[in-house]
């Protein structure tokens, strides 16, 4: 029962999380490229396939759900498709669509795949979902300092992904 409300508590700090404001927009109504969704899904499907534990894996989980969740209101904005609270609505309603499967499988709630007292795929996407925006905050701040122009090609994909990264091997190496 206690795991139920801990449970919720996350999703809530990740809906929170995925709503907060960067620069003049909220982070899930930020443009999100097709190669950063494109490299996210690469590293889900890698960690997955070369068998790396629930926690790395579903920080790319996370960070993909963010991505899918800024197409999503991207394409609603282009249509001109909006009402009350779409961003919580688009989030609440990816991240049910994420783990109430995993939860019906026995994947997410599973007693024997938990870290630290806590789901790991609940704690690694949650993860995923605050490094990701800390790494599309950090390529803001870097173009911010540059006369809002990017120091390299591809620095929008390139930080976020290497925040991902660098939290994944910190948890490969700490699991």
């Amino acid at each position: 029962m206690k795991y139920k409300y801990l449970f919720l508590g996350l999703l809530f700090l990740g809906i929170i999380f995925a709503c907060l404001p960067v620069g003049r927009a909220t982070f899930v109504s930020a443009q999100v490229c097709p190669v950063c969704v494109v490299a996210i899904g690469a590293g889900l499907g890698f960690s997955r396939w070369f068998g790396i534990d629930d926690v790395v894996s579903s920080v790319w989980i996370g960070a993909f759900m963010i991505a899918i969740i800024s197409w999503t209101l991207d394409y609603m904005k282009k249509k001109k498709w909006s009402f009350t609270d779409d961003g919580i609505v688009i989030t609440l309603a990816y991240v049910l669509l994420t783990y109430i499967p995993l939860y019906y499988a026995g994947i997410v709630g599973h007693p024997l795949n938990q870290i630290w007292g806590l789901d790991k795929i609940i704690v690694g996407s949650v993860m995923g979902f605050i490094v990701l925006y800390l790494g599309h905050w950090f390529n803001l701040y870097l173009k911010k300092q540059n006369n809002g122009k990017v120091f390299f090609p591809y620095q929008r994909v390139v930080v976020p992904v290497i925040f991902l990264l660098v939290t994944s091997f910190i948890l490969y190496k700490v699991i």
